[in-house]
């Protein structure tokens, strides 16, 4: 037993049946069955301040011996006065961030709740804001160099828009990258119907209209992964289908019709009639299984594969869940796929926020190899990064690493020699200019390393 504990959550959001009752009924059936910890996590910070009080204060009035864990988040406005009221009825842990993290889309910042609980009286650790300025500083270290370049600007940003639509804030990246992958398409299709075009801002009110609209015609299901991509891919794909003149619920994907026919479980409410005809007319089955029957034990399996890899299953077989869970995502990862692929996109990231700011693709490229080292050819000839003897042989993956006595490509010369070029020094690889058995001339460029060896 690795003396971990177990904790249940109730995911919040705001809707005729998710009520106080709803929910302190599924509390009652969870810490029957031994769930000695209650998080209310309140994904999209839709949750009303007096509504998660009056929750709170009947969990514990019936089971004052739990544990009631609260996590919501700032993007609606209503983070604090929620902490208030959830701590003046009983709860005992409060989620928050820090900067540079905070606030936005994400938590509360703790600098705020400890002030804010300290004042009405509540005993709460002091801050050191000493590791507090540190971690800030590490935080924002990790954003400069690559996270950032994955953060959508309007993830620091609150709205109260998001009281409408009540989806998690933790999504609102990759739904405004699926507004941003879909505007031109749209405006291409309206400009071909003359009629006027969208501002993104305009796709996105539409969006958060129509999410109103079919959330409760798919039966409330709760708005959290994947159950808020599910709502919120039907909902795009619904304004799709009316910019083409088509019926709605046109385009709904597997996932979604699994989650619509029961296979992930009940829904909390009734799906609306013309659901159900829609699956009736495409032939397809409800059920009230038990969704785990979908999921077969496969963890021997699992197992096998890691011993066979060679791969270490982890403290308290951590690694081996990891696996199993996610199981590609694990693959991708130890075969060194994911690492490339993200490096790859980190760089193409980078290219892009230059060209934003007005760069060509030109002055992108000379600014890159303004801040990296040249590798050239020390002689004519052709050149070998690799030899894979099992598959195609390439040229290395930008990202790659080499260190200083690291062999870093031969060139087989018109006299018959294979001459090792060694990296010289450590750095990553911004931009390989030679492919795997490209001609070369003496002189010629065949990479360009950013050098990590430098004293800053």
């Amino acid at each position: 037993f690795s003396g971990k504990g177990g904790k249940a959550t109730l995911c919040i959001t705001f809707s005729p049946v998710h009520t106080v009752e709803y929910y302190a009924a599924i509390a009652d059936q969870l810490i029957e069955a031994g769930a000695p910890e209650i998080c209310l996590k309140d994904m999209a910070g839709i949750g009303r301040p007096g509504m998660l009080g009056q929750l709170t204060r009947t969990i514990k009035e019936k089971h004052p011996e739990v544990i009631i864990q609260y996590h919501g988040h700032s993007g609606p406005g209503l983070s604090m006065a929620s902490i208030l009221e959830v701590c003046e009825n009983g709860a005992d842990i409060i989620d928050v961030a820090m900067e540079p993290l905070s606030w936005g889309k994400v938590h509360s910042d703790v600098i705020s709740v400890q002030a804010m609980l300290k004042d009405k009286g509540f005993q709460v650790p002091e801050i050191n804001m000493k590791a507090y300025m540190k971690a800030r500083s590490m935080t924002q270290e990790f954003i400069d160099d690559f996270l950032g370049y994955f953060m959508d600007a309007t993830n620091k940003h609150m709205s109260s828009l998001l009281l409408t639509c009540g989806l998690p804030g933790g999504m609102m990246g990759s739904m405004m990258a699926d507004l941003k992958g879909v505007h031109a398409g749209i405006n291409m299709i309206l400009r071909s119907k003359n009629k006027p075009e969208l501002t993104l801002d305009d796709l996105l009110v539409m969006l958060f209209e129509e999410v109103e609209y079919v959330w409760p015609k798919l039966g409330y299901p709760p708005l959290v992964t994947p159950f808020s991509q599910y709502v919120k891919n039907v909902a795009l794909m619904n304004i799709m289908s009316q910019v083409k003149e088509e019926p709605r619920w046109s385009m709904i994907d597997n996932n979604t019709w699994d989650m619509i026919l029961g296979k992930s479980g009940k829904l909390p409410g009734a799906l609306a009639p013309e659901i159900i005809e829609l699956a009736k007319e495409k032939g397809l089955q409800f059920t009230d299984e038990d969704p785990q029957t979908n999921f077969p034990d496969q963890l021997d399996a699992y197992r096998a594969e890691m011993k066979e890899n060679g791969w270490e299953s982890g403290e308290d077989d951590e690694e081996l869940f990891e696996l199993a869970m996610h199981d590609r995502q694990y693959r991708d990862y130890k075969s060194g796929v994911a690492k490339k692929r993200f490096e790859e996109e980190l760089q193409r990231a980078k290219d892009a926020a230059l060209a934003s700011k007005g760069f060509s693709e030109e002055e992108v490229r000379k600014f890159k190899r303004s801040k990296a080292e040249p590798i050239t050819a020390l002689e004519k000839g052709r050149v070998i990064w690799e030899i894979d003897v099992e598959s195609a042989s390439l040229a290395p993956s930008v990202g790659k690493v080499y260190n200083p006595e690291e062999t870093f490509c031969y060139i087989s010369t018109p006299w018959g020699t294979h001459d090792k070029m060694l990296a010289n020094f450590k750095g990553r690889i911004i931009e390989v200019c030679a492919k795997q058995g490209s001609i070369v001339n003496k002189g010629d460029v065949l990479a360009y390393i950013e050098r990590t060896d430098l004293a800053s």
